[in-house]
C-alpha cells in the first residue's frame, strides 16, 4: 500500500518532502520509513534525503544514471572513458560503471552493483562540459584530455587501443591543452602521432 502510494510521485529520484506528502506523515516519520524502505528492498538510497524506487532503478537508462552521477557529487560532469563511450570514440563498453571529474573530492560511490568514480581535477581544469538533456558531460576533445591528464600523473590508465582517434577534433584537443600542465602536453604528442597515422 505504502510502495504503490509513493508511485504517485512523478520524479526518478525523491527525498522527505516527497514522502511526507504522498503519504501524509511528518518529516521525522517520512527519514523513518525512507529507511524501512530501503531495508526492505523498495527504496534505493543515492545519498542523505535523495531515493529512487527499486522497481525505477531497475529500469533506469545510461543517461538517468548519468544525471544521477551529476546529483551524487556536486558539482561533477559525466568524462573519461564513459563520456568517451558515450561519443562511440572508443569500443571499451563499460556496464554499470560511471565515471565523472569533479572538485571536491575523488570518492567511488556503489549503488546497487552500480559503481560512480568520482575524480578530482584542479578547479582551473574544471571546464569544457555541456548539458545534453538533464545531465553534464565533457565534450569529447575534454572527456580525452582528462584521461590524458590523469594518465599523466599516474592516477589513471586506458586503452588507447580502442579509441578513434579520428573522431577527435585535434585543432580543438591543441587549443584547450594549451590550459593544461607541461607534462600533459607531452604525453599527448604521443597520442597526437598516433592521431596522424
Amino acid at each position: 500500500m505504502i510502495y504503490q502510494r509513493l508511485k504517485n510521485i512523478y520524479k526518478i529520484y525523491f527525498g522527505y518532502e516527497e514522502i511526507a506528502k504522498v503519504l501524509g506523515i511528518s518529516l521525522p516519520s517520512a527519514r523513518v520509513s525512507a529507511v524501512r524502505l530501503v531495508n526492505y528492498g523498495l527504496l534505493v538510497r543515492l545519498k542523505r534525503n535523495m531515493y529512487v524506487l527499486k522497481e525505477a532503478w531497475d529500469h533506469l537508462s545510461r543517461e538517468e544514471k548519468f544525471s544521477l552521477a551529476n546529483l551524487i557529487q556536486v558539482p561533477s560532469y559525466i568524462s573519461l572513458m564513459t563520456a568517451l563511450g558515450y561519443y562511440q570514440i572508443t569500443t571499451q563498453i563499460q556496464h554499470d560503471f560511471f565515471e565523472s571529474i569533479c572538485i571536491k573530492r575523488t570518492k567511488e560511490v556503489t549503488i546497487e552493483k552500480t559503481v560512480f568514480n568520482f575524480t578530482k581535477i584542479n578547479k582551473e581544469l574544471y571546464f569544457d562540459f555541456l548539458k545534453v538533456d538533464n545531465f553534464f558531460i565533457a565534450s569529447p576533445e575534454k572527456a580525452f584530455l582528462d584521461a590524458v591528464y590523469l594518465t599523466s600523473l599516474k592516477r589513471y590508465s586506458f586503452d588507447k587501443s580502442s579509441l578513434d582517434f579520428h573522431k577527435l577534433n585535434w585543432d580543438r584537443i591543441k587549443k584547450l591543452a594549451q590550459r593544461f600542465p607541461e607534462k600533459t602536453k607531452h604525453v599527448l604528442i604521443q597520442y597526437g602521432n598516433i592521431s596522424k597515422a
